[in-house]
């Protein structure tokens, strides 16, 4: 019973902190989005009929889609606050390289476009995928099925948008003007921009919650018949396309040795390793086995800390991160929040049984480099 309490406790309390810290998280990031809007929108206006961008309703649709809790809720949010910008937008989940129609405003019904392939070899599709920027088109050169279904707007102008979580191209947000001739391929893109913000913070905000609670003794199950073991392990967050399976795909006999990860899941790259580790026998390769409990429990701490500075840097500079390892030039790029963040973590873990450990460094070059130094550029010090 005491154990069960406590953990009440402990959820009522990590609640409560989420729920006065939301609100400044949330202003964070609509900061951020915003923070070039003076140098792209106030001159810009829709391609066809229109008034100019309104910063205030752009930031009201923001706030549309930080009004989302789960991960359906924020995407059905992104598609409503876009509308606004372009008379008719279309989401296509990407897995694998192939992407595939989810949901869509103004081409029909919402699911007008569930299950359409979308061709990725060419065209804006297949620019915006592999760079990962927005790619203003012509709709002659978009995917002529998708022209022949669904039509083309009057005045010929598209725009493909990458929505990036985890440094992946997780969806294709496809808009144009319609009859209307409304496009406003600025806003879609800041619109874009915080809905993968967003995503990837509420999922920072389950694996918080995880991590406070498996601090938490665990209450002794209720005595219940043995189940058998699981055959894979469970995902860290719920798929918010999990009801969604492509028509146009045969189901295969058996999962491929190495899946790539879902690309509308928002996995936390340390929280699946995480994950995986707690699934593992308790005595292996613990690194700190030699040492006494507490030396043990900073060494620990200080991981975990380093870890959610790097994922706040990369969380606020994505279109920064992917230049930067395609320049190699990353720590230049950088510089300013990772020497801040840096400094962060030397105050509290500097003078403390972890310094050694230099973790901080470790999970910059880990997570940040995906483990290659060299795109951290000369300037990084090793």
């Amino acid at each position: 019973m005491a154990e069960k309490e406590l953990q009440q406790i402990v959820e009522h309390a990590v609640a409560q902190v989420l729920e006065r810290q939301l609100p400044k998280l949330q202003a964070a990031l609509v900061e951020r989005v915003l923070a070039e809007l003076p140098a792209t929108l106030p001159s810009a206006a829709p391609s066809g009929a229109g008034s100019p961008v309104s910063n205030t309703n752009l930031v009201q649709a923001v706030a549309t889609v930080h009004a989302g809790s789960s991960q359906k809720e924020i995407l059905r949010a992104l598609l409503e606050a876009g509308n606004a910008y372009g008379s008719r937008v279309a989401l296509f989940v990407v897995k694998g390289g192939a992407a595939t129609g989810w949901q869509s405003r103004g081409l029909g019904d919402d699911d007008a476009i569930k299950d359409f392939p979308l061709d990725m070899t060419s065209g804006p599709a297949a620019y915006a995928y592999q760079n990962r920027i927005a790619a203003p088109a012509n709709i002659a050169e978009m995917d002529r099925r998708f022209v022949k279904q669904f039509g083309g707007p009057e005045n010929e102008q598209i725009v493909v948008l990458p929505l990036v979580l985890k440094d992946k191209v997780a969806a294709l947000l496809y808009a144009d003007g319609g009859a209307e001739g409304v496009l406003d391929g600025p806003s879609l893109e800041v619109l874009v921009m915080a809905t993968s913000a967003w995503l990837e913070l509420a999922a920072l905000r389950k694996q918080t919650q995880r991590e406070v609670s498996d601090t938490v003794p665990p209450v002794p199950p209720v005595e219940r018949p043995p189940a058998a073991a699981p055959a894979q392990a469970v995902s860290s967050f719920s798929d918010p396309f999990a009801a969604h399976t492509p028509k146009h795909t045969a189901p295969k006999p058996a999962p491929e040795p190495e899946p790539e990860p879902a690309a509308e899941v928002v996995e936390v790259a340390h929280a699946a390793s995480a994950s995986a580790a707690a699934s593992a026998p308790a005595a292996a390769a613990d690194p700190f086995a030699g040492m006494s409990a507490e030396d043990a429990d900073t060494h620990r701490k200080a991981q975990r800390f380093a870890r959610l500075l790097v994922d706040e840097i990369k969380l606020y500079n994505q279109a920064k991160v992917a230049e930067g390892r395609r320049h190699k030039d990353l720590y230049d790029r950088l510089k300013e929040d990772i020497d801040k963040s840096r400094s962060t973590f030397q105050k509290r873990y500097g003078s403390t049984a972890a310094a050694s450990g230099d973790y901080f460094q470790r999970e910059v070059v880990r997570s940040l480099a995906e483990d290659d130094l060299a795109v951290m550029g000369a300037n990084f010090r090793k």
